[in-house]
């Protein structure tokens, strides 16, 4: 082996050892000693696959995979034009717009929850300004539903987002579109068929960054959703603490591992694609 390649594996060891020790270990310890009270051989598999198909994780896989869908979404349609705006950004913006998009990850996730849930009950700001202003009578139920959810998620992951297009929008070269402008081109037209596609790796990479962050999230919709909206975090968390069946929550969340580690192969796909064809 050259020893530059060396070097780089032996720098690697540190971090690759610490990872294994935090989170490997624990994890096979973990599914060792639960999965190993379902039985043995092929009972475990038989009982995992009932556990995995069952009418309660479907269920929530489903509500997950919504849930996580339409946090993506929001993600992208706030983020693509924030990661734009950021390009053309120069000076003091540009110092104010990423600094608004980095600073509330110097606050913790449930300090930046419980303020959604401060803005948006029924004795909170929103209601408040709303009857004020006779836009309303009464207050709202604004809070312990799907849309809530989605809200608080979108204003976490919403920097994964921006980061990731902005860096992919950086490197398009803006000549391309004086080009397609000079050549009689519509700003529609610009968009649609220069910058779109050029971009549209990125575009990719953060929905599918977003959406893996999204399908293990717990501590927003347990604060802020509805019993009906219960995310696999969640089912896992009541299988652990409320019914302590440990064999039950291991084997929903190797389910949920799977799930995130196919999303995961599919991104790293596209990641791989980006480094291999830069712009």
């Amino acid at each position: 082996m050259p020893l530059p390649r060396l070097l780089a594996w032996l720098l690697l060891l540190p971090s690759a050892l610490l990872l294994g020790l935090v989170f490997l270990l624990p994890l096979g310890w973990f599914l060792g000693n639960a999965l190993g009270e379902l039985g043995s051989g092929s009972e475990i598999l038989s009982e995992a696959l009932a556990i995995a198909g069952s009418r309660a994780m479907q269920r929530s896989m489903l509500v997950t995979g919504e849930i996580s869908l339409a946090t993506t979404l929001c993600c992208l349609a706030i983020g693509y034009p924030l990661a734009f705006a950021l390009t053309r950004a120069k000076g003091l913006m540009f110092r104010l717009v990423i600094a608004s998009v980095l600073l509330p990850y110097f606050t913790s996730v449930i300090v930046r929850t419980y303020a959604w849930m401060v803005l948006l009950g029924r004795t909170g700001v929103v209601n408040n300004a709303l009857q004020a202003i006779g836009v309303t009578q009464g207050p709202l139920s604004l809070l312990y539903n799907r849309g809530s959810v989605i809200l608080g998620m979108t204003y976490v992951l919403l920097p994964y987002m921006v980061l990731t297009l902005f860096s992919a929008m950086r490197s398009v070269d803006m000549r391309l579109l004086q080009a397609a402008a000079g050549m009689g081109a519509s700003g529609a037209r610009i968009f649609l068929r220069v910058f779109l596609p050029l971009t549209l790796h990125g575009v990719i990479a953060g929905s599918l960054l977003v959406f893996i962050l999204a399908i293990g999230f717990f501590i927003t919709p347990a604060l802020m959703g509805a019993p009906e909206d219960m995310m696999v975090g969640m089912l896992i968390e009541r299988q652990v603490e409320q019914a302590n069946n440990w064999p039950v929550a291991a084997v929903m969340s190797l389910v949920l591992l799977a799930v995130t580690m196919v999303v995961y192969a599919v991104y790293s796909r596209f990641a791989d694609i980006r480094r291999a064809n830069p712009a």
